[in-house]
């Protein structure tokens, strides 16, 4: 028995699909937005959940590997090691590592709250959206 072969994509559709995994991988990489504000003060909302957070992770070291910490509630939160600051958006010259602010069951998935610290100056950075701004605590 002798079976046709499958007729391959056009190349639209592997572009389609090409392109689709290229952004699917630099959301993962978490480049920050070329377009994000920076602000020289944080007064919305969240500052004072990042604020605590922050104290907590500075008491902990501010540890600069990825992965899960226990918090002080009982459940756990999440660094994500290095923030390279790729597009440039905080001042340059620094290392900066990113911490989650709200904890959660170790484990699950992550939201866009974060804050991203200077680990020369201390000098800490809160994101309400995932690095589209930046609030300077």
């Amino acid at each position: 028995m002798h079976t046709q072969p499958r007729p391959r994509p056009s190349w639209p559709v592997r572009l389609t699909v090409v392109l689709t995994a290229l952004t699917s991988l630099v959301g993962l990489v978490g480049i920050t937005p070329a377009n994000a504000t920076v602000y020289n003060s944080c007064t919305i909302s969240r500052c004072s959940a990042a604020r605590s957070t922050n104290s907590i992770w500075a008491s902990k070291g501010y540890p600069t590997s990825a992965g899960w910490y226990s918090w002080p509630d009982g459940r756990y939160n999440y660094t994500g090691g290095r923030f390279y600051n790729r597009e440039g958006q905080l001042p340059s010259g620094a290392t900066y590592y990113e911490y989650d602010v709200y904890s959660r069951a170790q484990g699950a998935a992550r939201d866009a709250y974060r804050i991203v610290v200077n680990r020369s100056t201390g000098v800490t950075w809160f994101s309400p959206n995932h690095y589209t701004d930046f609030y300077r605590l």
